[in-house]
């Protein structure tokens, strides 16, 4: 279950990523499936050759990449979420999430 973002971001997300650009959306996240972790972000890119060469560049495996149409994406949690964020400048993100 997401919840802790607007629609508009969620739209101004799927807009960059229908672009081919890389696109960052973090929310609050539950799932029995990952316990202690609370929010996830999902690093999106229509252009998966690009998509891929961004996890490369952060050491993920793009076999995880979510290669949903439209908006395929990969989804950062733990550690590694909080690591690139602050990569990639989006410090906001680690403190409005509480990363």
């Amino acid at each position: 279950m997401a919840f802790g973002i607007k629609r508009q971001e969620l739209a101004a997300w799927k807009e960059q990523v229908s672009r081919g650009e890389i696109a960052y959306l973090t929310h609050f996240w539950i799932d029995n499936r990952f316990p202690g972790i609370t929010s996830v972000t999902k690093v999106g890119c229509a252009d998966l050759e690009r998509l891929e060469r961004w996890c490369n560049d952060h050491e993920l495996d793009p076999r995880y990449i979510h290669r949903r149409q439209p908006f395929p994406h990969f989804d950062l949690m733990g550690s590694k979420q909080k690591e690139v964020l602050i990569q990639e400048g989006l410090t906001d993100h680690v403190v409005r999430f509480h990363l």
